[in-house]
């Protein structure tokens, strides 16, 4: 089934209408999907506002602050996908200082821009589907039955008609474009996808070409991997394919060659400035810890990793292979579990930046029974698509539910609290054995996940501590 947040126009949507949707797929947060939810809608405010003022209204950057697996990726996702909006999550633990072999801060922005570059082109294309296909046909039917030039003679043929058609009577021509025609309705019905056919096709040799490095490096690789694109692209390399396969490696050729590649890439230019998301991920990786006395090496080179930060998240242009790309309106969501650093431990400038702080509640037992049962994607709705694929029905009852949710709040208490994500280390063991005998020694049927079925593929698990540091 379609995602119908995909398909819902966000100029329409109120910030509580936001909050429902996110509802959906989110269990809890009340307060940190109010506060992107008033974001999302911002943005609109702002593009709608007056010409006048709409450069100085700036977004209004959120952190999360919360353990891991209460939803802080969930939600920027999701806000992504609602938007419609370029959306890149990164590590800020990834990021180094200048000067250091690595990723410089930067590469987040090109990243952004290539993944709108993709998601424009990716709708444009869409939009000349039909036209591609023709245009497929065309190529196809060239390989099967090469066309043969009409002569010029001046004067209609007078054997265009299928009634008064003579075959010995017909030009080579003519001949040429019936049998065309005869197995275009057969390339239509699909009666020719098995045939084999060579087609010339291009080739990029150089998408997996990267350089990391010092500051700059990585553009100079940038501009390698450009220039390695241009040498190669009108290189076309033989290749055998089924007709079907042809179908598809065509229709992507043909799609690129109908669209204009200045206007894609200027729309994805004007969705990063003025809608992209970049979602920080443990940005407490690199604030300097309260705890730690004096200055320290690695104490230093964070603090170095956020002055690189700082001026990308206040707004400055960054050089990427499409142009330069003005940050100055991309919304930034960072998020930290802040367990032994804080909030003020980052540096004055960069705190400025993050204007709204949310604290994420952590997940109780009653927050884990909603999970596996409430969003449109649970856990265990996942579990029962799955093995209907193979012919399986699969349920659990309430109190294999519940049961379940009791025990992953166990585990995260004794354990480690890693949040929901203990969910899919609890399913998968309960249902480890059935995963293993479906389809070999059941095939069909129903079966019934109960509470005592959960506590007996639990029991030895649970029971012992040291197991349970492994295991779950």
């Amino acid at each position: 089934m379609k995602d119908k947040t995909l398909t819902l126009p966000i100029e329409n949507l109120t910030p509580r209408q936001i909050v429902e949707e996110l509802d959906r797929f989110i269990v809890g947060q009340k307060d940190a999907k109010r506060s992107v939810a008033i974001a999302l809608r911002n943005r609109w405010r702002r593009m709608n506002a007056d010409e006048e003022i709409r450069d100085e209204i700036l977004p209004n950057n959120i952190i999360l602050i919360g353990p891991t697996g209460v939803g802080k990726t969930e939600i920027a996702r999701r806000l992504a996908k609602l938007a419609r909006a370029p959306f890149i999550k990164v590590e800020a633990s990834k990021f180094t200082e200048v000067g250091y072999v690595g990723r410089d801060v930067e590469s987040m922005i090109r990243d952004l821009t290539d993944i709108a570059i993709t998601m424009v082109k990716t709708e444009m294309q869409e939009r000349v589907t039909s036209k591609a296909k023709e245009m497929v046909e065309e190529r196809i039917l060239d390989v099967l039955i090469p066309p043969v030039k009409k002569p010029s003679t001046g004067f209609k043929s007078s054997s265009s008609s299928s009634d008064s058609f003579d075959p010995e009577k017909a030009s080579d021509a003519e001949l040429n474009e019936r049998t065309r025609e005869k197995f275009r309705g057969k390339l239509r019905k699909g009666d020719l996808d098995e045939r084999k056919i060579e087609l010339d096709l291009r080739q990029n040799s150089s998408k997996n070409f990267q350089v990391f490095g010092p500051q700059g490096m990585e553009e100079l690789g940038m501009n390698l991997q450009e220039m390695l694109g241009n040498l190669s692209g009108g290189k076309t390399k033989k290749r055998k394919v089924t007709v079907a396969e042809a179908k598809e490696i065509l229709l992507q050729e043909e799609a690129e060659k109908l669209i204009d590649q200045d206007a894609a890439v200027q729309e994805a230019l004007n969705r990063v400035q003025s809608n992209g998301i970049v979602f920080i991920d443990e940005i407490d990786k690199v604030a300097s810890s309260s705890n730690e006395g004096g200055r320290s090496s690695a104490d230093v080179s964070r603090q170095g990793v956020q002055r690189d930060m700082l001026p990308i998240v206040e707004g400055s242009n960054v050089s990427t292979k499409y142009g330069m790309v003005k940050t100055d309106h991309v919304l930034f969501i960072a998020s930290g579990a802040f367990h032994v650093s804080k909030p003020s431990d980052l540096i004055p400038e960069l705190q400025g930046r993050f204007p709204i702080r949310v604290e994420m509640d952590s997940l109780n037992e009653d927050d884990f029974y909603k999970i596996l049962t409430a969003p449109q994607n649970a856990l265990s709705k996942q579990y029962i698509a799955m093995l209907a694929s193979e012919g399986i029905t699969l349920n659990f009852s309430d109190d294999a539910i519940k049961e379940i949710a009791r025990v992953a709040a166990q585990v995260n208490s004794t354990v480690e609290n890693i949040g929901a994500r203990r969910l899919h280390t609890i399913l998968s063991s309960v249902l480890e054995e059935l995963l293993f005998v479906v389809p070999d020694d059941i095939s069909e049927g129903t079966i019934d996940i109960d509470k005592a079925y959960v506590q007996k593929m639990l029991e030895k698990i649970v029971t012992d501590q040291d197991l349970s540091h492994y295991i779950l």
